[in-house]
């Protein structure tokens, strides 16, 4: 029996999204801006058809912007995220195992179904139904093939492509005119590295001594070579391992010169990155902090501090008393800062947390913790928060046209119009 492994992929995600409650955006070029509306992070077709490029820099495109009528928005997170947890919600659904591979990819088992392409196409249908988003299903006996195969399902009408009905030859003939560069996993530099080897097209590196690339390349790219030949390498991760290292990170709106704005940034960002911590279950035993002037002016100064906490801990109290322990000893006045960073490492799994004779109960360390985490869950993410954070975040990044949170707002929900 052939492995039948689907990868469905939203379309444009980010745009389809700001569409979904904008339908005047339908059929204009639009872009989806990342943090402080620096690059693009999500392109329309008509953008793509343009050529712009993936995270090519806004003020750059000023011009051709004005000229094409490029309308621009701000990332909206929540609401990406809200959509993006519904879409998963619906095709786990039609297959007893999924991977979540990004916000706007899963990978489906669909071994031993029948009619497979029609199931495809019954999961684009029930997404754009259901959710409002569109979707491509990439159906092959491999992850790196079901790649593939949806690269080729979004340039066709009806947005499915099953490798696995396809005849060797008729395969072949179509891996061949995809570039190498195509390939999931390889990067720029390989691909360059392929190419002066004469590997120019997805066929050609199927076809390519799997031994010749082991010792040019490594055992990844040779399972890469497997994987295009149909024996599957990578299987799929039902359940997402918990994060070894967690980082959160962000440019600032303006440039900070003050301690104690600083001070409220990484409150902030500890406190995020405490979430997901706890999420998973999980404790650090170290803090990691960093501020950033602008690398492209002078004067430069860019610390990085860690710091070692007594205890492993998920305490966002802790771990804030930490950072900001870390903080003042690099901060340096008369530096305009653009960035900081806080990074929790040296992670294990809370029953792992060694005890001594001296740790609160569980009840006393995580009561807390666990009454703020679910009230953020129920009434949205920074609904209590600690004071630390601050008010009237002026360091705070810039989103000059962000969209409302339509389904995660009470004050912002969506409203139909008589």
């Amino acid at each position: 029996m052939k492995r039948a492994i689907a990868l469905v992929d939203c379309n444009n995600f980010y745009v389809s999204c700001e569409r979904l409650f904008q339908p005047n955006l339908a059929g204009m070029p639009v872009v989806v801006l990342s943090n402080n509306d620096g690059c693009v992070v999500s392109r329309s077709q008509e953008v793509k058809d343009l050529g712009i490029a993936m995270a090519a820099p806004w003020f750059k495109l000023k011009d051709i912007a004005k000229k094409h009528g490029i309308i621009a928005l701000s990332s909206n997170y929540p609401l990406y995220a809200d959509l993006s947890n519904r879409v998963m919600r619906l095709l786990a659904q039609f297959s007893p195992n999924m991977e979540v591979y990004s916000i706007d990819e899963c990978f489906l088992e669909l071994t031993g179904m029948d009619a497979l392409s029609r199931h495809g196409q019954r999961m684009r249908q029930a997404v754009k139904q259901c959710v409002g988003i569109p979707v491509c299903v990439g159906i092959a006996q491999s992850k790196t093939l079901a790649k593939l195969a949806n690269h080729v399902a979004k340039k066709l009408p009806g947005g499915v492509c099953n490798f696995n009905e396809l005849p060797e030859e008729e395969l072949d003939a179509l891996l061949d005119r995809i570039e190498v560069g195509e390939v999931w996993g390889v990067g720029r530099r390989t691909t360059a590295r392929l190419q002066e080897m004469g590997i120019g097209s997805v066929l050609d590196l199927k076809r390519a001594s799997a031994h010749r690339i082991r010792s040019e390349f490594g055992v990844a790219v040779e399972r890469t070579v497997a994987e295009l030949n149909g024996t599957a390498c990578l299987e799929l991760d039902e359940i997402t391992p918990p994060r070894q290292q967690i980082i959160c990170s962000r440019s600032f709106g303006i440039p900070v010169v003050h301690l104690s704005d600083l001070e409220q940034a990484v409150v902030s960002y500890t406190s995020r990155a405490a979430e997901k911590l706890r999420r998973q279950h999980s404790m650090a035993c170290c803090v990691q902090v960093s501020i950033r002037t602008n690398p492209h002016q002078t004067p430069q100064y860019q610390p990085v501090l860690t710091v070692p906490l007594a205890a492993p801990t998920n305490d966002t109290r802790l771990l804030c008393h930490a950072t900001l322990s870390g903080l003042r000893q690099v901060y340096r006045s008369g530096y305009a800062y653009q960035k900081a960073g806080v990074v929790l490492s040296g992670i294990i799994a809370s029953v792992d947390r060694p005890r001594t004779l001296f740790d609160e109960t569980p009840a006393q360390s995580g009561a807390l913790m666990a009454t703020i985490d679910g009230i953020n869950r129920r009434m949205g993410s920074g609904t209590v928060k600690f004071l630390g954070e601050g008010v009237r975040k002026s360091w705070a990044m810039k989103r000059g046209s962000v969209s409302q949170r339509y389904t995660t707002e009470l004050d912002e929900l969506a409203v139909a119009k008589a």
